[in-house]
């Protein structure tokens, strides 16, 4: 009884705080509310997990998982399910109790959760939430001076998988570090592309590429290689990239994909073969919940970017992209897609949340910007460092406009009358900065 009580106490402290901060205007109220509750009571998500009928959907990874959770949100939405979903990517534990304590209503429950979880909170949740499946998208560096190296993190997520036996895990075949969590489990699904085909010419990324070991110890080797780590790997030893159960081919346009998997054809608006995987991942869990194919594709025609992620607006009449970037491999594949003859802004802060080390600039493959026709203006806290790196990837010293003011670099962007096309290329800190202005 005393239990239920702090429970319902907690509900009434969330909407009171999270109103006081939007009359205030002081941010967008995506885990202040559930840091309170949570100091309040600290059991409060375990009691959640009675307002979700069916699924509890985990979505973890470096890149991909506000773009992969929204999407199979989405998906499910389309399908008539009553879903909770942690939208804005506040992904910390304060960040999922947050939706939780604005969503939950006494009698009311819901048919599904879409988790995104931060790779080093996975454990952390499974504590008082365990998930009936858990998507796991890839393993890149980032932000080393928080996660240390790729070790590091995928122990984070060995931990939450080992406490969570019964979980369903959706793993990417294609990434080496995220295919060894599905070793001696019988419970996994697996997807992955067979072919990646282009319908533009691109250039071949010089991010420098990570070599990593097998179990033996001896470096994979690789049949193709799409990005990154990721492809179709062997080692000489026997082990090798599992097949997959939803195995796709891609057709990546400047646009829009065209994805073909287990038979049925896709499109997404969503560019670049980063997000055709997180399409794909999205994809092999509606398949394996037996969602129709045309609800699926009603979801990808109706999807709009979560947050920075291919979002487009319109800023002083002006189309607007913004793409966030934060690591090297992220970054790199980001840039293949940008449109060189927009105005571009790299935003670059190095507040805590976007990791205090920057050298994950010079790894990312800022050269795919050197023929960019109109302005480039960096801009945010590392300004200036950013516009060294772009002078050393070749773009001309007259192109580039130092703006630390993120408002200001945006309206100068958005100024010409020639209406030209606006690209943002902001860390997450600036992302926010941007998300609060009014244009």
């Amino acid at each position: 009884m005393v239990n239920n009580l702090k429970f319902y106490i907690s509900l009434i402290l969330a909407r009171f705080v999270y109103a006081s901060i939007k009359l205030l205007s002081k941010s967008s109220g995506t885990s202040l509310a559930g840091k309170l509750v949570l100091k309040f009571y600290p059991q409060f998500l375990a009691d959640c997990k009675k307002y979700i009928k069916e699924d509890v959907v985990a979505v973890t990874g470096t890149n991909g998982k506000t773009t992969t959770s929204g999407l199979i949100s989405h998906i499910l939405e389309q399908d008539k399910k009553k879903v909770l979903h942690n939208l804005k990517g506040a992904n910390m534990l304060t960040g999922i109790a947050n939706s939780f304590a604005l969503a939950v209503k006494p009698g009311k429950s819901f048919d599904n959760a879409v988790l995104e979880s931060d790779e080093a909170y996975l454990n952390k949740l499974y504590d008082y939430i365990k998930s009936e499946y858990l998507v796991v998208t890839n393993l890149f560096r980032d932000q080393l001076d928080r996660y240390g190296e790729l070790t590091t993190t995928a122990s984070f997520i060995q931990k939450g998988i080992d406490k969570n036996p019964d979980a369903i895990l959706i793993l990417n075949a294609d990434d080496p570090l995220v295919a060894n969590f599905g070793s001696n489990r019988e419970n996994v699904v697996y997807y992955g592309f067979e072919k990646v085909e282009y319908s533009y010419p691109i250039d071949e990324s010089n991010a420098p590429t990570e070599v990593f070991n097998c179990i033996c110890g001896r470096p994979l080797k690789y049949s193709k290689r799409f990005f990154a780590q990721q492809g179709h790997y062997y080692c000489d030893c026997g082990n090798a990239r599992p097949t997959p159960k939803y195995s796709a081919s891609v057709l990546v346009g400047k646009d829009c994909s065209v994805i073909t998997v287990n038979g049925f054809e896709f499109k997404t608006n969503l560019v670049g073969l980063y997000n055709a995987y997180n399409v794909l991942a999205a994809l092999a869990y509606a398949l394996e919940k037996n969602i129709n194919a045309s609800t699926i594709q009603a979801a990808l025609d109706s999807y709009k970017s979560i947050f920075g992620r291919t979002e487009k607006r319109v800023i002083n009449g002006h189309n607007v992209l913004i793409q966030l970037i934060k690591n090297p491999t992220g970054a790199s594949e980001v840039l293949k897609t940008v449109n060189l003859n927009s105005n571009i802004v790299v935003a670059i802060n190095d507040n805590f949340a976007d990791g205090r080390d920057i050298s994950w600039l010079w790894d990312s493959d800022f050269e795919q910007l050197k023929d960019a026709q109109k302005l480039v203006i960096t801009s945010g806290i590392r300004a200036n460092d950013m516009a060294a790196r772009l002078k050393y990837a070749g773009i001309p010293q007259e192109k580039i406009r130092i703006e630390p003011s993120i408002r200001k670099a945006i309206e100068i962007a958005t100024s010409a009358e020639d209406n030209n096309d606006v690209t943002i290329l902001p860390s997450y800190t600036a992302l926010l900065s941007i998300n609060k202005e009014k244009f």
